[in-house]
C-alpha cells in the first residue's frame, strides 16, 4: 500500500505545467494499434496505466521506445500478433476496452476480460462498448472468464445513439469506424476536452470524422491509416488541481493552461468558494480575497448547488476537488454527482478531518465548511480525485497527517510529490502493509 505523509499548513505557491490528461493519453495509445506506421507522441507522462499499455505492446511484438524523461514515446504495430487463448488485456484497468477495435480490426479477433475496471466509482457496465462492437458486426462469445469478439470480412459502418453520453463508449465508436466500410455517425456523443484531443490525433492518423466537440460525431471510414507525430495539450484535470491546492492552503499556484475557453463553467464553480481564476498569457492562477467563503444564492432558502455531470457541465472527475473547498470553505453547500453511483461514499473519511459532510443519497453530499479542523489518518477509496482531495485538506491543515492507500494518484499524475513539493508542500511517499 503506497501512503503520502502531508505535514500541511504551509501555503502553496509557484508555477508548475500540468502533464498530458491520462483520459486523452490512453485512448491515443489504443489508437495506434489501428496502423502500421511508426507514431511519435511527445508529452507522454510516465503513470502507471501507460506503462501497462506498453507492456501489453511489447507483449503482442510491437516496437516500443519510450524516453519518459523527455516525455516521448515511439510505436510501430508493423510485426504485432495476438492470440486470444494466449494474450489477455489487464483486468485492473478500464482503458484496455479501448485495445479492442483496434485488435478487431487487425486480427479480427479481441478479448475482454470479465472483471475489467477502473477507479470505484461505481457500476460500470460494458454493456454499451458490447453493444458498439455488435455494431460494427462482431460477433460475441461468452465465456466463463472473458468475452471473446470475432469479425468477418472487416467491420461494417453503422447508425448508433448512446444511451448515455459516454466518454470511453464515444471513443470505441470512434476506433471502430475508422477503419470500417462506409460512413458512421454516432448521436449522444461525448465531447469533453480530451475526447477533442483524441479525435484530433484520430484526424493527424488520417480519419475522417466531423463534428469534433458536439454530441454528433460522423466517421467517413477509410482503408488504412498513416504514422505521425503528435503533442499532448496540458490536462485541465490537473491545472484545476493544482489551482485549488494554491486556494485552499492560503498561497496562489500559476499553471500553464494553453486553453482557457475550456474553463468558463469551471471558473464560475471556483468563484462559489470565493476564488477567482485569472488567465492571462497561457498561464491561470487563482485569487482568493480573505477566507473561503460560500457564496450565498439570492434565492432565500437554497443551498448553493454544484452539479457535475458529462460535458459541458462541470466534469465529474472535479467534484471531488470542490468537495475539499466546500469542507474548508464557511458556508454549506450541496455537491451532485450526476453520472457515478459510488463516488460520494468517503464523507466518513473527511469527518476523520473534523469536517462536517452529511450523504444525502448516492449522488449527493453536502457540506456543511467552515469547522475546525485537525490532521489526521484517513484512507483513500480508488479515485484519484477523492485521494487528491484528501490530500488538499492535509495539505491546509497544520500538521502531521497520512493518506492511505494514495496509490490512485499515480495512476493519472506523474512526479505528483515531487513537483507539489516544489511549490513549498512537505510531503513524502511511504509503502505501508
Amino acid at each position: 500500500m503506497s501512503n503520502l505523509i502531508v505535514h500541511g499548513g504551509t501555503p502553496l505557491s509557484g508555477r508548475i505545467v500540468p502533464s498530458a490528461n491520462k483520459n486523452a493519453v490512453l485512448p491515443i495509445l489504443c489508437a495506434t494499434l489501428l496502423t502500421r506506421e511508426p507514431v511519435r507522441l511527445v508529452g507522454i507522462p510516465e503513470i502507471t496505466d501507460v506503462r501497462k499499455i506498453l507492456e501489453i505492446f511489447r507483449t503482442l511484438g510491437s516496437e516500443v521506445t519510450v524516453d519518459y524523461a523527455q516525455g516521448v514515446l515511439e510505436v510501430r504495430h508493423s510485426g504485432t500478433v495476438f492470440d486470444p487463448e494466449r494474450h489477455h488485456l489487464p483486468e485492473e484497468m478500464r482503458s484496455s476496452i479501448m485495445l479492442v477495435p483496434g485488435l478487431l480490426a487487425r486480427f479480427g479477433v479481441a478479448r475482454i476480460e470479465n472483471d475489467v475496471q477502473g477507479c470505484t466509482l461505481g457500476v460500470r457496465e460494458i454493456d454499451p462498448h458490447v453493444e458498439v462492437m455488435e455494431r460494427f458486426g462482431a460477433r460475441v462469445q461468452r465465456r466463463r472468464e472473458a468475452l471473446v469478439m470475432r469479425v468477418e470480412g472487416g467491420l461494417k459502418s453503422n447508425h448508433h445513439w448512446l444511451d448515455y453520453a459516454s466518454v470511453t463508449t464515444t471513443e470505441n465508436f470512434v476506433l471502430c469506424a475508422a477503419l470500417a466500410e462506409g460512413t458512421s455517425t454516432l448521436m449522444n456523443a461525448a465531447s469533453e476536452p480530451h475526447v477533442q484531443e483524441f479525435c484530433t490525433f484520430m484526424v493527424k492518423l488520417g480519419a475522417q470524422i466531423e463534428g469534433i466537440g458536439t454530441s454528433r460525431l460522423t466517421v467517413h471510414g477509410v482503408r488504412r491509416l498513416g504514422g505521425t507525430e503528435f503533442r499532448f495539450a496540458e490536462d485541465f484535470h490537473e491545472a484545476v488541481t493544482f489551482m485549488a491546492l494554491g486556494a485552499i492552503t492560503g498561497g496562489s499556484i500559476t499553471v500553464k493552461n494553453s486553453a482557457p475557453e475550456q474553463f468558463p463553467l469551471i471558473d464560475r464553480t471556483f468563484a462559489k468558494f470565493g476564488v477567482q481564476v485569472v488567465h492571462e498569457g497561457g498561464w491561470s492562477h487563482t485569487v482568493v480575497d480573505g477566507p473561503l467563503r460560500v457564496r450565498q444564492p439570492f434565492t432565500q432558502n437554497i443551498l448553493q448547488k454544484i452539479e457535475a455531470a458529462p460535458w459541458p457541465y462541470l466534469p465529474v472527475d472535479l467534484l471531488p476537488i470542490f468537495v475539499a473547498l466546500g469542507v474548508r470553505a464557511e458556508g454549506s453547500a450541496m455537491f451532485w454527482n450526476k453520472v457515478y453511483e459510488g463516488a460520494m461514499g468517503w464523507t466518513s473519511e473527511l469527518s476523520k478531518f473534523g469536517a462536517h459532510a452529511f450523504m444525502a443519497d448516492p449522488h449527493r453530499i453536502i457540506t456543511f465548511g467552515g469547522k475546525p479542523l485537525a490532521p489526521a489518518e484517513v484512507e483513500s477509496p480508488y479515485i484519484i480525485r477523492v485521494a487528491i482531495a484528501l490530500l488538499m485538506l492535509a495539505a491546509s491543515i497544520p500538521g502531521k497527517s497520512t493518506i492511505k492507500n494514495a496509490a490512485p494518484i499515480r495512476r493519472a499524475h506523474p512526479r505528483f510529490a515531487e513537483n507539489i513539493r516544489a511549490l513549498g508542500a512537505q510531503i513524502e511517499w511511504v509503502e505501508g502493509d
